[in-house]
């Protein structure tokens, strides 16, 4: 049974993960953040045996309040019988049309207990095919780096259990291109800039 502690302590866990995520990361209002989650975990289970939408609430609810507040776009993993389909809101499908949606409703055993209840509490959810997030935290090793961008970067969480899961996440940064003269500093671009020749050229 889960009691009012056990779902304030998952709460208060995640909000202190999220924001070191949101801080490490440098997540700005429109970036995309990803959540996979394994209630059964939580609950000290093996993953995909003993859900629960009880556990599934505290989450959806926290992160959605940290996500309004530092304006992210909101999205959760479905399990593995889904392929690992991702629940959004519409408004972020409008708004990328890359998003392929597909026609499928999250249930407990199709789907995991997180993903069902983000489903069902989602102004207007959808379901899509997949996602490249700017950002992810992983509850209970439900494997969320198909749905990250590249390159992923490890953060490591301040609350390393939510319940018995255990926590990882990531934020992505560009790709570095260039050979050994590219400069990824802004302040060092800023000082070639002012102290190179006029007629400079590569």
């Amino acid at each position: 049974m889960m009691t009012d502690s056990i779902l304030n302590n998952i709460a208060e866990a995640l909000e202190t993960n999220l924001r070191e995520l949101v801080k490490v990361g440098s997540l700005r209002p429109g970036h995309i953040l990803v959540i996979g989650t394994s209630t059964s975990e939580i609950l000290g289970q093996q993953i995909g045996t003993s859900g629960t939408l009880d556990a599934a609430k505290p989450i959806f609810e926290t992160a959605q309040r940290i996500c309004r507040e530092f304006g992210l776009h909101l999205a959760f993993q479905c399990c593995e019988h889904l392929n690992r389909a991702i629940v959004i809101e519409e408004e972020l499908l409008l708004q990328a049309p890359q998003l392929e949606p597909v026609s499928v409703i999250p249930v407990p055993k199709a789907g995991g207990s997180m993903a069902t209840y983000a489903y069902r509490h989602f102004a207007k959810p959808v379901v899509v095919e997949t996602i490249q997030a700017h950002a992810g935290i992983d509850i209970g090793s439900t494997l969320i780096g198909m749905h990250l961008r590249r390159v992923a970067v490890p953060a490591r969480p301040p609350v390393r259990n939510i319940g018995h899961a255990y926590v990882t996440m990531a934020f992505t940064r560009p790709k570095l291109v260039g050979g050994i003269r590219a400069v990824y500093s802004q302040d060092i671009a800023d000082q070639l800039y002012r102290t190179a020749a006029p007629d400079a050229d590569c």
